[in-house]
């Protein structure tokens, strides 16, 4: 049976392979080659990867990146279609259920909503609930860096507190939206916001997310 992970992996390699290489992406100025190269070496080269969160590492992945963003970039897209070679840690389902659900599904609307003309994407119930349980199961991390007190909410009432404090913002919207907002994204997540008008833009601007 495919996995929520599987599903979006092909869903982005196919709008990868449609954007071109040199689309815009929402990621720090990123085109689409280079958001391929980072989701290829992040799967298939561990011992560069571990720059994504370590900074003494981060010379070392720029340059292992810049590498990848060489190849043709049809060559890139197919190496993350395929995914992760079988010794990779990214080869076991569970791995990779954990670890790509949330991170696919951001990247592609990466890509789709860096474009003038995107709709918001539906999503099928169950694939909801699946981003709303790794909403909640890392809420306190996404919301470290808040400067306020940060809820989010769906809108069949479920809530997640991403950091408690005073005052506070509440964030309602839909799972997939939700996640936008926690992952740095608030820009583009389509949600409400309420609270004190001063807190609600500050939380708009915070560094949220992994």
């Amino acid at each position: 049976m495919s996995t929520h992970a599987a599903r979006e992996r092909r869903a982005l390699a196919d709008l990868l392979e449609e954007a071109g290489p040199d689309a815009p992406t929402l990621c720090d100025g990123w085109t689409t080659r280079q958001l391929a190269a980072h989701l290829v070496v992040r799967e298939r080269r561990l011992d560069a990867a571990g720059g994504i969160v370590i900074k003494p590492l981060q010379a070392r992945l720029e340059r292992v990146q810049a590498e990848f963003a060489a190849k043709p970039y049809q060559e890139l897209v197919e190496m993350f279609r395929a995914g992760p070679q079988k010794l990779s840690p990214f080869s076991l389902k569970q791995v990779d259920e954990a670890s790509n659900v949330v991170e696919f599904y951001l990247h592609s609307e990466d890509v789709r909503r860096a474009r003038p003309d995107w709709k918001p994407r539906e999503l099928d119930p169950v694939f909801a609930d699946a981003l709303w349980r790794r909403l909640e199961a890392g809420g306190r991390i996404y919301g470290r860096k808040s400067p306020v007190g940060l809820v989010l909410r769906r809108t069949n009432g479920q809530t997640a507190v991403l950091r408690k404090g005073v005052p506070v913002v509440t964030v309602t919207g839909e799972p997939g939206e939700l996640v936008l907002y926690a992952s740095g994204r608030q820009q583009v997540a389509q949600v409400r916001a309420e609270g004190d008008e001063v807190a609600v833009e500050r939380a708009a601007r915070a560094p949220l997310g992994l």
